[in-house]
């Protein structure tokens, strides 16, 4: 890691999974850079609380559907809180379509939020830490790592959320062939949560329903997911695969999307 201090950049970080992602890092030592899209008031608490545990933070703004903004991001780690040892790609946009009522235009957000932007940033940070080394003495003793953030229903794929699955698809795909391509610089891993947060217009009864129905009878749940990147920020041996954590979810093969089934 980094000799000065651990940096985490957690991408979607304001609220929800991210932000559980973000102060369970801070818990474990590291300093975070917050980014958010539109939840400007929510990634104030989130540095608050951070910094509440007496680790450095700060929040900056980023919209994913603008490339130049995706592009900037790494570099204004670097200037405000330092250079991130790890990147989480957790940000994503979970919009309901299906093959009846596909659009390109929502394919094309999907595409452009879930897959070029984590993908984008990966390259800013693989560059930004070559640049580093050849410009200084500063040296790592083991490789970064981005922890990108999938979907269990990539190994139990259904027709809904069509863009959805395919945005996740293509990151999915791009983990394997970043990890190839940034060894031994950075380590690149997936992470695919189950039914973890309820969303859409999925009721609390619904989803406590949906989460039962998995073989361990379990799904995820945020503090899950955190601990599991915890995990695989430190995990110096593990790239190019990913981790499953979900209760089994994706050992149950379905016809529809879980939610719609319980909801």
């Amino acid at each position: 890691m980094n000799a000065q201090t651990k940096i985490a950049l957690v991408t979607g970080a304001a609220k929800r999974l991210g932000q559980t992602i973000a102060l369970r890092l801070a818990q474990e030592g590291w300093d975070i850079v917050v980014h958010y899209g539109q939840s400007a008031s929510e990634a104030q608490d989130t540095v608050a609380s951070i910094q509440g545990l007496g680790r450095r933070a700060v929040a900056l703004q980023a919209d994913f559907a603008k490339q130049t903004e995706v592009d900037s991001l790494v570099a204004r780690c670097v200037a405000t809180l330092g250079l991130p040892d790890c990147l989480v790609n957790s940000a994503s946009l979970f919009a309901y379509d299906d093959a009846a009522n596909f659009s390109p235009a929502q394919f094309e957000k999907h595409m452009q939020i879930n897959a070029v932007a984590p993908i984008a940033l990966s390259r800013e940070l693989y560059n930004a830490r070559r640049h580093l080394q050849q410009t200084s003495a500063r040296t790592f003793d083991t490789p970064g790592v981005i922890i990108n953030l999938l979907d269990q229903k990539l190994a139990n794929p259904n027709p809904d959320f069509l863009s959805y699955t395919l945005s996740k698809s293509a990151l999915y795909q791009a983990t394997t062939l970043l990890a190839q391509a940034y060894a031994p610089e950075l380590r690149v891993v997936g992470l695919a949560p189950g039914l973890t947060l309820v969303s859409g217009d999925q009721t609390q009864e619904g989803f406590d329903r949906a989460h039962k129905q998995t073989p361990l009878q379990k799904s995820s749940t945020p503090e899950d997911i955190a601990n599991a990147v915890v995990y695989l920020s430190t995990a110096h041996a593990i790239t190019g695969t990913t981790l499953f954590v979900d209760g089994g979810q994706h050992l149950n093969p379905s016809q529809r999307d879980v939610m719609f089934l319980t909801s």
